[in-house]
């Protein structure tokens, strides 16, 4: 089908080729619903719970220590909202995409001590491919609350793989836990590695191993 275009006055109509205009990107907002913040009465909780632990809070140099402590948390547990931004794949490609060493810095439920590392996350496209950045935003966005690291790991890859419909989704976190590097077993370096495989790279052997393959090949180990 053509489309007309109006011609100059002096100039007689001519019928062009009608130009095929790009797919516009998607773009889905990700939210969290708002949490209850009161921090005037956590940084009330965080003085007495300092203070019973012995430590001087009320002195010069710890007195400012209980708002700090409460704002660090805060901080560490908002969780930002974002635009997943897809793109129609146009071009048909079927191969790997892999984002590594995304960092990770999140907080363990059971001591409410960091955990840091790295993620690395891939996919098998479908009809629509990802924005790059937005790997690590999906990964930042779920990193941010009180939690496990297989928790994390298995949100990551059901986030992408309801709201991307990929072929296949492959997602490997490793961190340090300063809950053990720092108390217990103190055993500091170690690192806690996890993943979650859906669709094609959980079924079929050679995408499972090319992915797993690359993942192991990133520069931070």
């Amino acid at each position: 089908m053509s489309a007309l275009v109006q011609p100059a006055a002096d100039q007689p109509a001519v019928d062009q080729p009608a130009v095929d205009q790009p797919a516009p990107p998607r773009r889905l907002r990700v939210t969290h619903p708002p949490r209850e913040v009161d921090l005037a009465t956590a940084e009330a909780a965080a003085a007495e719970m300092l203070r019973a632990l012995g430590l001087p809070v009320d002195g010069a140099d710890m007195v400012e220590t209980p708002r700090r402590l409460v704002h660090a948390y805060a901080e560490l547990l908002t969780i930002p909202e974002f635009d997943l931004t897809t793109f129609e794949n146009a071009a048909g490609y079927d191969e790997l995409v892999l984002v590594r060493d995304i960092p990770v810095r999140s907080l363990c439920e059971h001591h409410l001590l960091p955990f840091v590392g790295v993620a690395h996350v891939g996919y098998l496209p479908g009809d629509r491919i990802l924005g790059l950045s937005k790997f690590a935003r999906v990964v930042d966005f779920f990193a941010r609350r009180a939690q496990t690291q297989e928790r994390l790991t298995t949100q990551v890859a059901d986030h992408l793989q309801e709201r991307l419909a990929p072929l296949g989704v492959g997602v490997v976190i490793e961190a340090e836990h300063s809950c053990m590097s720092l108390r217990g077993a103190r055993a500091e370096g170690a690192r806690t590695v996890t993943s979650m495989l859906r669709g094609r790279l959980r079924e079929d052997p050679s995408a499972r191993a090319e992915f797993l393959s690359l993942t192991r090949q990133g520069g931070t180990r």
